[in-house]
Order: C-alpha cells, then structure tokens, then sequence
C-alpha cells in the first residue's frame, strides 16, 4: 500500500483524476482529494486528526465498508502527510 495513491489527508484513494483535489492554478494536486483541497487549500484547515478520523469511519461505514478496510484506514492516518508530527 503506497501513501503516494491516497490522500494525504483523508487516505481517500487517488487512482481516478476526478478525485483529486486543486491547486490555486487549478491544476490537479498529486496529494490531496477534492474534498479535503480546493484551490490550493484545505477545505477544512482546522480539522483536527481526531475530527479526522471520525469523519472517516463515518463516511466509510454508510458506504458499507467492511471493518477490517476501515480500520485499515484509520490506522493510516496519522502516518500521512497532513498529520504527520515532524
């Protein structure tokens, strides 16, 4: 599992284009998804990891997510870019 193909906020998977967020010039971000990044910029800039983290398993289990995914998701996070404590 490469951190380069999810969000490096929400671990959204980034294999469709579609997904992805925008910069300020309007180009696609290589890092983030379109619903945490718009125009350069987090669409939620103070999230916390916590917040974060809810929000995950939330979305994922109205999408019928199966447990294990889920919790494979969530453990990811903190090792993103966005959450990542230097």
């Amino acid at each position: 599992m490469e951190l380069e193909n999810f969000c490096q906020s929400c671990s959204l998977p980034l294999d469709d284009s579609e997904m992805r967020g925008t910069e300020k010039d309007g180009s696609k971000s290589l890092e983030y998804c379109k619903y945490c990044y718009q125009n350069g910029e987090f669409t939620n800039p103070d999230m916390t990891l916590k917040e974060m983290t809810s929000e995950v398993i939330s979305r994922m289990e109205k999408m019928h997510i199966d447990s294990t995914t889920i919790d494979l998701a969530v453990i990811s996070l903190p090792n993103l870019k966005r959450w990542r404590i230097y």
